[in-house]
């Protein structure tokens, strides 16, 4: 039994080994040449514009949040939070970091509020910028969107409504809330 399985192996081996070196041999036989230039120009019209580089798509604009903040509720912005952030966030004072850092106190704080969390470069390089009512509501809107390089994977809350939740939810999260704008 031992033997067959010695052969197996030596048989799986031998042909790793047969194909590494047929690679080998194969990129020294066959170099392909890299050419200079496109194969093909295409002659531009005389009298038309110089063709722009296709510009980034264009972020959707985020509709402001301040007119739904008075209306918004708490409660549902706890529900929602603990529906689609507990994962990677928590929320409670002094509480520990996670995939995402503490939330408790966000509002009003730098962007990278807490000092023993690893923030991406993105967002640690705006650590001297608060976070206001239409930072959060960008930021929740579409993190990708809002702070490019970020490593927040989440894709961002749709509902404008559902962003005002969160924020009022976020705003009661400190000792002394900011007021309502």
């Amino acid at each position: 039994m031992a033997l067959e399985a010695n052969k197996a192996f030596a048989a799986v081996l031998t042909a790793g080994i047969a194909f590494m070196v047929s690679g080998v041999v194969g990129g020294l036989i066959v170099q392909p040449h890299r050419i200079a230039q496109p194969a093909i120009q295409v002659p531009e019209i005389p009298g038309a514009a110089p063709a722009a580089a296709p510009a980034a798509a264009a972020a959707p604009a985020v509709e402001p949040i301040a007119p739904l903040l008075a209306s918004a509720s708490a409660d549902e912005g706890r529900t929602i939070a603990q529906r689609q952030c507990a994962a990677c966030h928590s929320f409670n004072e002094g509480g520990r970091n996670a995939v995402g850092p503490n939330l408790y106190g966000v509002l009003g704080g730098p962007h990278a509020h807490r000092s023993d969390f690893n923030y991406s470069a993105a967002m640690a390089s705006l650590k001297d910028k608060p976070w206001d009512y239409e930072a959060l509501n960008a930021f929740l809107a579409g993190p990708a969107r809002a702070i490019v390089g970020t490593r927040m994977a989440f894709a961002g809350l749709n509902s404008a409504q559902q962003r005002a939740n969160v924020i009022v939810y976020l705003r009661s999260l400190d000792a002394n809330p900011k007021p309502l704008p």
